[in-house]
């Protein structure tokens, strides 16, 4: 049967690097979706694809959009029978400059909600030993957060209670309560802390279907990649290419097998990293 795949966000850095992977280490008859929320970027991205073994198709998908979600997932369902690779990817980038009060809406509905929409999504068509990654970072451990705050995300047993929770720190950052509350400034935590703590509620509820069919669920954190995204906050000595990042990821997704503790965690170069 083919394997049918699908990147977020895969217009450039990273997902670029994990679409074009894929379509090379995939085979004839295989399929990669190459997806973003800019038509335009993504025709352009899938021009630049090289050594492609497995048919690239480029296709608009903004994850802020659930109808559209939605709706390519039951595309995905009709036309191949569901899929089996899906890497969650997309990410809304800011820069130091800007005042999180202004674009915290923005972001949390694209790196936040759209992930828990890409889960209610394309789960339920992951195909029997499928794989479905989020791209997160370490950042999203729950010690990086106050002691005060980490509970709400520790109790919390679903993923719409993970997107009530973003939600209200959404508020509290437009409001400028965020502060106040021992919300950590650098909006980029709370954000990350949110999508593994959806990862892990989200396979809570599926681990031992999926377990029994081969399928994994998990947070992944590719370590310090020189992008774009990340130039303007962090020190790029010694960061890896896009390239060289993909490579522990495509890994994870193609290779058969998998250590079962990875389910539901946030993995990073082959190693759980703890939630507290």
């Amino acid at each position: 049967m083919s394997k049918i795949a699908l990147v977020t966000g895969a217009n450039q850095g990273l997902g670029f690097a994990l679409a074009e992977g894929l379509a090379r280490r995939l085979g004839p008859g295989d399929v990669v979706y190459l997806t973003g929320r800019d038509a335009g970027r993504v025709a352009e991205a899938k021009e630049r694809v090289s050594g492609a073994k497995a048919e690239v198709r480029a296709r608009l998908l903004d994850v802020g959009d659930a109808d559209a979600v939605a709706a390519f997932a039951r595309e995905l369902r009709d036309r191949h029978g569901g899929v089996d690779i899906v890497f969650s990817n997309h990410y809304l980038r800011t820069v130091p400059q800007d005042v999180p009060a202004e674009v915290i809406d923005a972001y949390v509905d694209v790196n936040n909600l759209g992930t828990t929409r890409m889960t209610r999504a394309f789960l339920p068509v992951l195909r029997q030993g499928g794989r479905f990654v989020v791209v997160s970072s370490s950042l999203g451990r729950l010690r990086e957060l106050p002691e005060e705050l980490r509970p709400r995300f520790d109790e919390a047993e679903t993923p719409e209670q993970i997107d009530a929770i973003m939600l209200a720190w959404r508020d509290a950052v437009r409001e400028g309560r965020a502060e106040q509350e021992g919300w950590p400034a650098f909006i980029n935590i709370p954000s990350k802390v949110g999508q593994v703590a959806a990862v892990r509620a989200v396979a809570r509820r599926r681990r031992a279907e999926d377990l029994a069919h081969d399928r994994l669920v998990v947070a992944v954190c590719p370590g310090m990649i020189d992008t774009a995204s990340s130039r303007p906050w962090f020190d790029m000595t010694g960061a890896q290419t896009p390239e060289q990042a993909a490579v522990a990821l495509l890994d994870l997704a193609l290779e058969p097998g998998f250590d079962p503790a990875f389910y539901g965690e946030l993995v990073r170069f082959g190693k759980v990293l703890s939630w507290p």
